[in-house]
């Protein structure tokens, strides 16, 4: 009880600190706003806090606090047994409701936040502009019509959107502090959101900015005012180059160029620093603390994922598959427990000594407590790569095989077992979208093989396996043990694959099985100790890394403005001069620049990255001075256990090898319904956005979640797509 006390307390916690930082954003907009927080932000000078204090405390800091709590109460939640998922009227919104090309698969949670969300852009450009046409006087400096300062007001109003946008734009693709997890939403799902955020904000500021360039343009100013670095305000030149660096990173990130050319995408999208160092030189600090939280969360985030893939590991051996699908082997700390589904991010610098690619492991930690293991499609630049050079040393002697180093992130997944929710599961892959679903099936084993009662499996699972090739069927050799549906296995697995670029071959299914035999087996030649793979810190101690940063930049920042900021000049050089401290004060008219704020901030920031830094380095290293041990001695026992598989024993009648066609998902559907008796179901699919988008239709089509008010019992479907490329 006192447990569950604490995890309703934190969620409470984490609602109330969510809604205030939520409320600031709805209420900033308004003339009661601006005069109250002028009010506070005068009082603030006085102390040593400083207005630069009550910014961080009261726009950033509820951001950071929310993921501390977030971290405490993802490790409170229990890792193992969930109730049965409860059929309710609000589950419908989880699932999909709109399915199309142009948009993806969107639930009505995902749609109802949208809207909320231009509803909140809205509020804030009509607040603000209201105002401004309330109170439009003639600017001294540009002679210009009143249709045109109204202009200009609109396109100020623009930018003010794209820093709402990209206040929010980096929280989604968080992986060690990760905000959207508290959600039960994982990296790899919300990258979307990242996605649309981005293109947000790169279209408000390219209004912003080229009818700010219209404006100066028709007035002839364009060339006095574009290349201003002025000494206080706003400095446009800096705002230029924002604006051309985001759009930069924005064509370079569409569709057509990441998937196709990576590289150029992996590369450039590294600009983000000088993007957001420039965002803080135009728009000044009291703007950039409003978007300063998602900026410090990443960069911890980041520098905590650098620090966690060192030092490198190795390479144990590899499986070359006859579908071109190689399998890794890498070591695993025993104590490294992971959950199904869970993706790790690699490198390997022979290939690439910057690029970081995703995989999802396939292999179980409650079976394997010394690997992990990883299949690999190779099929692009970098995975032909790592194929060839592995080629290169099966045709070598076995002497001169050289080890490949490589440097791991993660692993990434859920913080329970969420396919457990649900009576029956049905599981649609294709192609290499197999490789969750066998992390899953490894998880089951498991659980049937020790006799555990921990977890209460669900009793029947059916797996719709679409592939172009029958090569690809030997994937499924490792879990071969399932298919053989023992009377003493808890839950019933049933197999039907579609092989849709062959014909009937007249193999079994135990004979494709088998043909795994074919696979080729590497084992690298490993000279001296080796490093396993360790994981994320614990969440407890990311959390207190979180609050030492914090603390750190606020100690700093408030430092460095009493020493190198003179007392009455501490402006931040966009509005101080407009503040009173009081009726008998005013702040003189000599201000420090407003870079110098800017550069405060800054040198605070690298400071409160560094000190939690030496803290993880210094955790980081008692692991591993544990830890440095010979060769992983489980290896040569991983092969022989992978080898010995024996498929003898899979009864073919209960499991379809169809050849030559597509699945008809619907009739598949309604059988596998049929079967199950209007019990709850899990659908998770796996493999192209058509498929994911045709097991959401029929999701959306027979799930009976729609249906509240018939009483006869129809099934309940819960869709969840898997997403293994980014």
């Amino acid at each position: 009880m006192g447990k569950a006390a604490v995890v309703i307390l934190l969620k409470v916690l984490m609602i109330l600190i969510s809604t205030a930082w939520l409320s600031l954003w709805l209420l900033k907009p308004t003339n009661l706003w601006t005069r109250k927080w002028k009010a506070a932000e005068s009082s603030a000078r006085n102390t040593v806090f400083g207005y630069y204090g009550l910014d961080f405390t009261v726009y950033t800091f509820p951001v950071i606090a929310v993921a501390m709590i977030g971290l405490v109460y993802l490790n409170l939640q229990s890792w193992g047994q969930r109730n049965r998922q409860i059929r309710s009227s609000t589950a419908a919104f989880s699932n999909p409701l709109v399915t199309s090309n142009l948009v993806g698969i969107l639930s009505g949670v995902e749609i109802l936040s949208v809207f909320l969300f231009i509803l909140f852009l809205a509020w804030t450009f009509y607040t603000r502009i209201s105002h401004d046409f309330t109170k439009l006087t003639p600017m001294e400096s540009l002679k210009l019509d009143l249709w045109q300062l109204k202009f200009l007001r609109v396109a100020t109003r623009f930018g003010l959107l794209a820093e709402a946008c990209l206040a929010f734009l980096l929280l989604p693709i968080l992986r060690e502090l990760a905000v959207f997890r508290i959600l039960g939403i994982q990296f790899e799902a919300s990258v979307r959101y990242h996605i649309w955020l981005g293109t947000a904000m790169i279209c408000f500021a390219t209004f912003h900015g080229a009818s700010t360039l219209f404006i100066w343009g028709v007035s002839h100013y364009i060339q006095d005012e574009i290349t201003k670095w002025q000494r206080t305000g706003r400095i446009y030149l800096a705002g230029e180059i924002t604006l051309v660096v985001g759009l930069v990173m924005w064509i370079t990130s569409l569709p057509q160029i990441r998937r196709k050319r990576f590289e150029i995408f992996y590369y450039i999208h590294h600009l983000y620093i000088i993007f957001l160092v420039f965002f803080l030189l135009h728009a000044g600090d009291r703007h950039f603390y409003m978007i300063f939280a998602g900026v410090f969360l990443f960069c911890l985030d980041k520098l905590l994922r650098i620090l966690q893939s060192w030092p490198q590991t190795h390479i144990l051996s590899a499986r070359l598959y006859p579908c071109k699908v190689v399998e890794l082997i890498l070591p695993k700390d025993t104590g490294l427990k992971y959950t199904p589904t869970s993706i790790i991010f690699m490198k390997i610098p022979s290939i690439s000594r910057f690029q970081w690619h995703s995989f999802s492991i396939t292999s179980s930690s409650t079976i394997d407590h010394h690997t992990m293991s990883v299949l690999v499609k190779c099929d692009g630049r970098w995975t032909t790569s790592l194929y060839d050079n592995i080629r290169a040393q099966l045709d070598s002697d076995a002497d001169k095989m050289k080890s490949i180093p490589v440097a791991i992130e993660g692993p990434y997944g859920p913080s329970s077992l969420t396919f457990l929710r649900y009576d029956n599961l049905l599981l649609v892959a294709g192609g290499i979208g197999i490789t969750p679903f066998l992390s899953i099936l490894h998880e089951i084993a498991a659980t049937q093989g020790n006799g555990s009662s921990r977890y209460r499996l669900p009793s029947r699972i059916q797996l719709i396996y679409v592939v172009k090739k029958s090569q690809y069927i030997g994937l499924l050799k490792s879990v071969s043990s399932l298919l053989q549906n023992h009377p003493s296995n808890k839950c019933h697995l049933k197999l039907k694959v579609f092989v849709t670029q062959e014909k009937q071959c007249g193999a079994t299914l135990g004979e494709m099985l088998n043909e795994a035999s074919q696979v080729q087996w590497v084992h690298f030649g490993l000279k001296g100790p080796i490093y396993s793979i360790h994981g994320p810190q614990s969440l407890y101690w990311t959390a207190a890394l979180a609050g030492i940063a914090s603390i750190t930049f606020l100690v700093f920042l408030i430092c460095f403005n009493h020493i190198f900021v003179p007392s009455g000049k501490n402006t931040s050089g966009h509005h101080s001069s407009k503040l009173a401290v009081s009726s008998k004060m005013k702040a003189p008219k000599e201000n420090s620049p407003s870079w110098v704020a800017d550069i405060l901030i800054i040198s605070s920031f690298i400071i409160s990255l560094a000190c939690p830094s030496l803290v993880a380095i210094v955790l980081r290293w008692r692991r591993l001075k544990k830890e440095e041990v010979p060769l992983v001695s489980s290896k040569e026992e991983k092969v022989q256990q992978l080898s010995s598989i024996e498929t003898k024993g899979v009864v073919e009648e209960e499991h379809e090898v169809h050849f030559g066609g597509r699945p008809n998902l619907e009739d598949e559907f309604s059988k596998f319904l049929n079967e199950t008796n209007g019990s709850d179901i899990g659908v998770l699919v796996s493999g192209p956005e058509t498929m994911k988008e045709a097991v959401a239709s029929l999701c959306q089509q027979k799930s009976g979640c729609f249906h509240i008010g018939n009483k006869e019992k129809k099934p309940y479907l819960s869709f969840h797509a898997l997403t293994f490329t980014l």
